[in-house]
């Protein structure tokens, strides 16, 4: 009996190292990654924020915005839904958090919404669900490019324009550091200009060539653009990150359990030695 106890022992052994082996090794690759994505992350980051910023201040002192682009000019019936998950697993809950998030606002959605699911873990969880998937981007996030969002953004913006949808939002994953991120829900149009139409913000009178619509129906697209890839980038760094904790726990528990399996095998080793001593001195005590 304790030797097959030893033995079962012994195989669990060699799974779990083996096991331990493999998440501690992709533990070291997500932090590779992880890393490479931090840098792009950050070095774009700046820009973003100085882009979207000088869109916004735009947007916020203009006296005379196209109406459709503001919060309140129409009601809002029909919304689309840009939801930013991973392509691949392994990463705890990145992608379990978007997606609760991402249900719970669709399920207080009156209308059908339009969902443009970027990464196949959010696309596979809503089709399973009964909602159309309008457009889907299966690649890793990381390797979408900025051409590629201008490509997600653009029926969008098109759709906007016409009536199709009254307003876009975005979920993803917002970094804050290696150990922590969180789910963020954004909208990106219409927008909610913060400007007084009874005064005129800035001191010089800004004109607008060829006509401020013109300048408008340039800019939006752009902006739309560039929160898409922002996100995306953003939602590559999360993901690395999460998935480099994920391991992490992963080898810490095959550890632990490493630890708790030797400390089995070297009891039941223990007992084995003393059946046979014990067989032994009784062997020796009946020759007697």
């Amino acid at each position: 009996m304790a030797s097959n106890s030893m033995q079962d022992i012994k195989r669990r052994i060699k799974s779990v190292t083996s096991t331990e082996h493999i998440t501690s090794a992709m533990k070291l690759v997500s932090a590779a990654k992880l890393k490479r994505a931090k840098s792009t992350f950050e070095k774009t980051t700046e820009y973003f924020h100085y882009i979207t910023e000088s869109i916004q201040d735009i947007f916020n002192n203009a006296s005379e915005i196209p109406e459709h682009y503001l919060l309140g000019s129409r009601e809002i019936k029909k919304t689309c839904y840009i939801i930013i998950t991973s392509s691949r697993g392994l990463c705890g809950g990145f992608n379990a958090n978007v997606i609760k998030e991402a249900a719970r606002n669709l399920e207080n959605d009156p209308e059908r919404p339009v969902i443009v699911a970027v990464g196949t873990k959010g696309k596979e969880y809503f089709e399973r669900r009964g909602y159309e998937i309008y457009s889907e981007y299966s690649a890793p996030p990381e390797s979408i490019s900025f051409l590629e969002s201008h490509e997600i953004s653009k029926p969008i913006i098109e759709m906007y324009n016409d009536g199709t949808i009254d307003e876009v939002v975005m979920v993803y994953t917002s970094f804050k550091n290696a150990m922590e991120q969180e789910v963020k829900y954004e909208r990106l149009l219409p927008f909610e200009a913060s400007f007084d139409p009874e005064v005129i913000k800035h001191e010089m009178e800004v004109e607008y060539e060829p006509s401020i619509e013109a300048v408008f129906n340039y800019l939006v697209p752009k902006y739309v653009e560039i929160k898409v890839f922002g996100a995306v980038v953003e939602s590559a760094t999360c993901e690395h990150a999460a998935r480099r904790m994920a391991m992490e726990n992963a080898t810490d528990n095959a550890r632990e359990m490493l630890d708790n399996l030797s400390l089995y095998y070297n009891r039941a080793r223990q007992a084995v030695i003393t059946d046979e001593i014990i067989e032994v001195v009784a062997g020796a005590e009946a020759q007697k």
